[in-house]
């Protein structure tokens, strides 16, 4: 593979690990404000995909373990948001990279709303880049305003709004393709790290109501399902809320299971 994923690393190796996989954006530009109320209890690594329109599933995590490899990381919590939780389910499945845990954030296994994937991926290849760009300094205008006190935030939102190019634009395209071809439902069924989920109560995104029951039936590892006050990107709209729980699963995980 000629691309390769962009990795940096936060946190003394001491603390336990947790790989932060991000959603359709594809990088790290809107995790600021749970990074913040990550500091000093996890080490954490978070990533940026290259701009591919080309790999699989398998190749994301490929890609991925190599990035871990190279920052001497073998093994962790694996945080999956959104399209994340695809690559999540991929990387665990090629039992490389030793998984203490499993955490969706607003993921899924198979897609709950196939039409909506598909018509997600119709609408990414014709609105011209122009509309996007208009959309999104719209949402930036709303976020510096709600994140006006949150430096580490309004950072993220501005590097968010420069990275978004035509190609970038095409690989999103190409990710919602994957999403919806992929259905990791055996890996899922096979699971034995521990798995936990979180997800905002508004989410016409990826309905936390479609996901929870399936994940319930079909998950014998799943260990808990947490609804926030958040929308999809719940680990950027309620970061310190979701940073806590996450912290407390993963020290839920290194006490192991009651027995």
């Amino acid at each position: 593979m000629s691309e390769s994923v962009e990795l940096r690393v936060h946190g003394p190796a001491a603390l336990p690990t947790l790989v932060y996989l991000p959603g359709l954006h594809g990088d790290w530009t809107l995790i600021g404000g749970f990074r913040k109320a990550l500091a000093g209890r996890v080490r954490f690594a978070e990533m940026t995909y290259p701009r591919t329109l080309e790999w699989s599933l398998a190749d994301y995590a490929a890609g991925v373990e190599q990035a871990l490899a190279r920052h001497g990381l073998e093994g962790g919590w694996l945080l999956g948001e959104s399209f994340g939780s695809q690559v999540m389910w991929a990387l665990a499945a090629r039992n490389r990279f030793q998984t203490q845990g499993l955490i969706l954030a607003g993921g899924f296994a198979r897609h709950p709303m196939q039409r909506g994937v598909r018509l997600a991926e119709r609408l990414c290849g014709s609105l011209s880049l122009g509309l996007v760009t208009r959309i999104l300094f719209g949402y930036a205008r709303v976020a510096r305003l709600r994140f006006r006190r949150e430096p580490e935030v309004l950072a993220g939102i501005s590097e968010f709004i420069a990275r978004r190019t035509e190609l970038d634009r095409q690989a999103a395209k190409h990710r919602l393709h994957l999403l919806g071809a992929n259905d990791p439902g055996a890996v899922v069924r096979q699971i034995r790290a521990p798995v936990y989920a979180l997800s905002g109560i508004v989410d016409p995104i990826v309905p936390w109501f479609l996901v929870r029951p399936w994940l319930k039936r079909n998950c014998g590892a799943l260990r808990e399902y947490r609804i926030l006050r958040a929308d999809h990107n719940v680990l950027s709209t309620a970061s310190r809320a979701a940073a806590d729980l996450v912290v407390q699963w993963i020290a839920r995980g290194e006490r192991g299971p009651k027995g």
